[in-house]
């Protein structure tokens, strides 16, 4: 099966510039894959120019004639957006045209509009953000809700838990991953109420590996496979990382530009400090899934850059070669009940 992904051109900081180079540069190092163009038809033909390689066979466009701005509301993008290029490509998903879509829009719109063209699978109460951060492992450690879910229940966390354990078995090939849930200490008497009743439900059911509660700590220690959490805690938790990261590089470069030592310091340190920033590049685990859909749709940053955008689309790629929303809706229907309560 050849992937086909929508690609929404007109998202992003930076727009198409950055997405017509990021298709290209992936039609050139995958050669089973499908990629539509989805945006001002013009914008993009302009910036394709002339190529005529075997590249460009695999690439086509679909014009939309809006576009939905970084910071418009969720309402008003689903209602006066119809014909948006983020609108249009998740279209494009649900008549079966194209396998996933890729957008590095406005967060809330994206899901907000996903939510109610692709609707949610059967036993789905809420959909999730999920995103990879890497760890002491060096491997990743998947983490969700990111903020999709400010308030939930225990059956929502059950539910985060039961999407991330299908996400973490296709994506990094795990035959059962470790679960745990976020929480402020270790100790079973520790937590909030729902916290609490989401351990035991996942606790009695042996198709999850629920291994306990875990700290902030755990994320980049590797404890985990998959850490669960509501959607508050885990975009504070998210943004605090990318705050410490940004302040960490300050203090590096800071430290190496104080004097002609530290400058020699810094020379000498280029093969260290190159494998580290690769080992640690946000660009590397771009690409948030919006699990719990009836379709794939991934939700790239919305600074991202060429490289960035690349692995924001290899992510669509693996999940619509693993149909993660089928696995999840196989995995719910014998965990769930009809009325989406844990058996």
């Amino acid at each position: 099966m050849t992937p086909r992904i929508a690609l929404d051109a007109m998202s992003g900081d930076h727009g198409p510039s950055v997405i017509v180079h990021a298709a290209i540069k992936i039609l050139s190092e995958v050669d089973d894959l499908q990629l539509i163009l989805v945006g001002d038809e013009a914008v993009l033909k302009s910036l394709l120019g002339h190529r005529s390689t075997k590249v460009m066979q695999r690439l086509s466009i679909h014009h939309a004639g809006q576009q939905v701005e970084m910071n418009e509301s969720p309402s008003r993008a689903l209602r006066n957006k119809k014909d948006s290029s983020m609108r249009v490509a998740i279209n494009l998903v649900k008549q079966g045209l194209a396998d996933a879509c890729v957008s590095a829009g406005n967060t809330g719109a994206l899901m907000a509009t996903a939510r109610y063209v692709l609707k949610t699978l059967p036993g789905i109460a809420r959909p999730a953000i999920i995103s990879a951060l890497p760890n002491m492992q060096g491997t990743c450690t998947h983490v969700l809700d990111l903020g999709a879910n400010v308030d939930t229940t225990p059956v929502h966390l059950f539910q985060f838990a039961v999407m991330g354990t299908v996400l973490a078995q296709a994506v990094d090939n795990l035959p059962k991953p470790r679960i745990g849930l976020l929480n402020i200490g270790q100790e079973e008497i520790k937590g909030n109420e729902d916290v609490k009743e989401a351990a035991k439900l996942l606790s009695h059911n042996p198709s999850i590996h629920y291994t306990g509660f875990v700290e902030g700590d755990d994320i980049f220690k590797g404890t985990v496979d998959v850490v669960v959490c509501d959607g508050f805690v885990g975009n504070v938790s998210l943004k605090t990382t990318e705050g410490v990261a940004k302040m960490i590089s300050h203090y590096v470069k800071q430290s190496f530009n104080q004097n002609l030592w530290t400058r020699f310091a810094a020379l000498i340190s280029l093969p260290i400090i190159k494998n580290l920033r690769q080992k640690i590049d946000p660009r590397r685990y771009n690409g948030a899934s919006l699990l719990g859909l009836r379709g794939i749709v991934i939700k790239s940053h919305g600074s991202a850059d060429v490289l960035s955008f690349t692995y924001a689309i290899k992510e669509a790629i693996i999940e619509v070669q693993k149909n993660v929303p089928e696995q999840i809706s196989h995995i719910l229907a014998t965990l769930l009940n009809g009325k989406g309560r844990v058996k």
